[in-house]
């Protein structure tokens, strides 16, 4: 991604997938990202205070041809205060509908109609990253209020949030504290997880199979731990009787992968 002060003030950045050094350009504000899908998976976004380079330059400059098809792109989320990159996601088949000069950004600025797939965003995500950018992602608990569709969201935010992943584990032996007063199925569960061993908006798995792979290191803890499982009752009860993606044993399976991990519980 250049490091331009253009940089100031915007909200996203484009990048060509296939070539990290095809900077394609920084968005001051989109909207369209945070909708449910197309029937054929497309999202038609605006892209706003747009400065199109590279390949995007050249789509923009063809739009109603096949050219106006820029392709895949890394599509970073930014910290609009210091242009400090806050996440990426993986957009296919970019393609420029329409350009406008920016009104509201300026004349050497453009807002771009594009249509994009991206699977990775869900349309209730929008939440938490504004809860990011503007730094009030600080407590526990946020997600509380968080239907399940609201929960699955907070959790792919949490995936997708480029600092949130630590650089370094806390040692073995240390002991998290996971709050279940909140925990009605896996996704809670998930939140839960995620918010004892790395704080507010914290990720450790959204799935089992997630939950295996961060305890093999590199995601905030280094096994073995102590896992203190606070108003377990309820979430234990809870948890033992849903049955996500066809898994009925799936507290079980739980139990085996901290057992495997050496993770210690401690129900209370």
């Amino acid at each position: 991604m250049s490091s331009s002060g253009d940089a100031a003030g915007a909200r996203y950045a484009l990048t060509s997938d296939d070539d990290p050094d095809d900077f394609w350009g920084y968005v001051q504000d989109a909207s369209g990202l945070f909708v449910p899908l197309d029937d054929d998976g497309r999202r038609r976004v605006e892209l706003r205070g747009c400065d199109p380079r590279g390949a995007l330059l050249t789509a923009a400059d063809r739009i109603g041809t096949k050219r106006a098809q820029v392709g895949n792109a890394d599509l970073d989320f930014l910290d609009e205060r210091s242009g400090r990159r806050l996440g990426s996601y993986f957009v296919n088949w970019l393609t420029v509908e329409d350009r406008r000069p920016s009104i509201r950004y300026g004349s050497d600025r453009y807002d771009l109609t594009v249509s994009l797939w991206c699977n990775a965003l869900p349309a209730q995500a929008e939440w938490p990253w504004r809860l990011i950018r503007t730094g009030t992602l600080d407590r526990v608990g946020l997600w509380h209020d968080l239907d399940r569709d609201g929960r699955h969201a907070w959790m792919s935010v949490a995936l997708y949030r480029r600092s949130n992943r630590p650089k370094d584990d806390r040692p073995p032996g240390t002991v998290y504290e996971l709050d279940g007063s909140h925990v009605t199925d896996e996704f809670s569960f998930y939140c839960a997880l995620g918010e004892a061993v790395n704080g507010p908006g914290g990720y450790f798995g959204w799935n089992l199979s997630a939950i295996d792979d961060c305890l093999g290191g590199r995601w905030g803890a280094r096994t073995p731990f102590i896992l203190v499982w606070k108003d377990s009752a309820a979430s234990v009860s809870a948890l033992q009787r849903v049955a996500p993606d066809g898994h009925t044993e799936w507290f079980d399976v739980l139990m085996k992968i901290f057992e495997d991990c050496e993770v210690d519980i401690r129900f209370r």
